[in-house]
């Protein structure tokens, strides 16, 4: 069985940073896509981030320059860091597994002005 586990959301103020994490089991993610998707309150969930297998990264506009994808093979788990956080940042973070279609329960990031 899948399993995506999200971690290290929480409260910040804007410009400060956070790391999420996206533990996975049942999968290994070295050879797997993973994307980082976002749902702020009344709004659509929002892409953010992927790393392929390969290694490489591509970012929503919205994110480009203040937010790196990253993975660790030995622990399986793929990481958001998050830079010069915004009010608008403000959102459940959610890791994806493309092959799977498997979603992460989610983490909450809150930035205050």
């Amino acid at each position: 069985q899948v399993q995506l586990v999200e971690s290290g959301g929480g409260s910040v103020q804007a410009g400060g940073s956070l790391r999420l994490s996206c533990a996975a089991s049942g999968i290994t993610l070295s050879i797997n896509a993973v994307a980082w998707h976002r749902q702020a309150p009344g709004k659509q969930r929002e892409f953010l981030a992927v790393i392929t297998p390969g290694g490489r990264a591509s970012y929503a506009d919205s994110v480009k320059g203040r937010f790196t994808i990253s993975r660790d093979n030995a622990k399986n788990t793929v990481y958001l860091q998050m830079d010069s956080l915004k009010p608008e940042d403000t959102a459940v973070y959610y890791c994806y597994q493309l092959a799977y279609s498997v979603w992460g329960q989610g983490t909450q990031v809150t930035v205050s002005s």
